[in-house]
């Protein structure tokens, strides 16, 4: 597996993402911490044979969580928007 194959671990299928998929033609994946907007360009283009009109990245911050007694965080983790050119689309995440 090749360098760019580890960029993206996986794409966020919410319902956010289904709404600025279809409204922007952005689409989210969630992506390595210490990823750059060049390296997730970079990996989408070759992954999904696209062209990549812009990246944005947002950084989500560890949250506590508790069950019963048992206290614990949530991991944070960076989330990438990726807006492809007008009439492209990624057809693996369309299809789901």
């Amino acid at each position: 597996m090749s360098q760019v194959h580890t960029i993206i671990k996986r794409p966020i299928l919410t319902e956010k993402a289904t709404t600025a998929r279809e409204a922007t033609n952005t689409y989210t994946f969630r992506v390595v911490s210490n990823a750059t907007k060049v390296q997730i360009r970079q990996a989408v283009e070759s992954i999904f044979s696209v062209h990549v009109k812009s990246v944005r990245t947002v950084n989500v911050p560890s949250r506590p969580k508790r069950q019963g007694a048992f206290q614990g965080r949530r991991s944070g983790w960076k989330k990438a928007y990726v807006s492809l050119r007008a009439g492209e689309t990624i057809a693996l995440i369309e299809n789901i």
